[in-house]
């Protein structure tokens, strides 16, 4: 393979042009050379998006009205601040999210892909509705529907596809489909083979794969996108986790645990270990997870109560480095972010970049 043109440049200006280039680009730079996937899965690329301001997180709670049972999700971002004062160089701040189907009345499966989400409904109620939110203009479009309704299924992100297995009615062939992003058209995927229930709590892609995490059970089911062969592994029994606590970084799958802490499975060795050196952190129980420019922002709620009727929301940004070892983890101080009312339930964490 050819060298790469960066080889010849100083890696400072690399940084600086790589940094600007979108990062749902990135694994496919990292397939042209070693120089090129050093450059970026480099920290030093991250810091510089974050000077620029490129990447947001997206985080939703639900509130559940007691009295007639109506769920309504209020979402926030997590966002670099203009000021440059290192103490609040997050944000976490409201935003005016609507999903547009009010017949929805379960929150549908969401997907981020560079810098919109992509609602994909069908939950307790078969559909086939697509509906996309664009982040820069804050304003949702709606995009060509599924081959078939859906209702209770599995949905993600493979290269430049979004999946959505299982969730069919009356033995229809369209069992799995996916959307191209390029060109904006759905199309027939692999049936999976043994077929089976997505009924999952969390959704997230590994090694070309989709796997829906069960709390039912203690397992986790994945769907070759290649050729729709279903493979399966469990997870730690001694404890729970939270949907929300659950993500892929560097094809790595990490499930918070409130009693065990942050763990990572190892396709390996097939076990799940511990992440090393985050024992002073403290133990809660409600949390969400994401990518943020290199690490993992780790959000929770809590225990302090503001005026009796609000909790606080927090944040701690931990940096991940594998090793022969196993997978170390270095957290930085904890970051008061907000509060929200009492009632508020985490319900969904993505990443979007520019």
């Amino acid at each position: 393979m050819a060298s790469s043109p960066f080889t010849s440049l100083p890696k400072d200006v690399a940084w600086q042009i790589l940094a600007r280039v979108p990062k749902r680009l990135y694994p496919i730079l990292a397939c042209f050379s070693k120089n090129l996937r050093s450059l970026v899965r480099s920290p030093e690329i991250h810091r510089i998006r974050s000077l620029l301001r490129k990447d947001s997180l997206y985080i939703s709670f639900m509130h559940t009205d007691k009295t007639n049972g109506v769920h309504t999700p209020h979402w926030f971002t997590l966002r670099r601040a203009e000021s440059p004062n290192p103490s609040h160089e997050n944000q976490f701040i409201s935003v005016n999210l609507v999903f547009p189907n009010h017949d929805e009345i379960m929150p549908p499966s969401i997907v981020s892909y560079g810098p919109e989400l992509f609602f994909i409904s069908g939950s307790l109620i078969p559909s086939s509705t697509l509906w996309i939110f664009d982040s820069r203009t804050g304003k949702f479009r709606q995009g060509p529907s599924m081959s078939a309704d859906h209702f209770v299924k599995s949905v993600g992100l493979v290269g430049s596809k979004i999946h959505v297995v299982g969730g069919y009615m009356n033995d229809e062939i369209h069992q799995a489909e996916s959307f191209d992003l390029k060109t904006q058209t759905w199309e027939p995927a692999p049936r999976p083979n043994p077929e089976r229930l997505f009924h999952a709590t969390a959704d997230v892609s590994l090694d070309r794969k989709v796997c829906a995490l069960m709390s039912l059970g203690a397992i986790v089911v994945c769907y070759d996108t290649s050729d729709g062969s279903c493979t399966g592994f469990e997870l730690p029994r001694k404890d729970t986790w939270w949907k929300t606590g659950v993500c892929v970084i560097d094809n790595v799958l990490y499930v918070y645990y409130a009693r065990f802490g942050l763990m990572w499975y190892d396709t390996e060795l097939k076990l799940w270990r511990v992440v090393n050196g985050l024992d002073g952190m403290r133990k809660v129980r409600s949390v969400a997870m994401a990518e943020y420019y290199g690490k993992l922002a780790f959000l929770w709620k809590g225990y302090g109560v503001v005026g009796g009727v609000r909790k606080e929301v927090w944040c701690r940004m931990i940096a991940l480095d594998r090793s022969e070892g196993g997978i170390d983890g270095t957290a930085e101080p904890a970051q008061l972010m907000g509060s929200v009312p009492r009632g508020y339930k985490l319900q969904h964490c993505l990443s979007v970049s520019e």
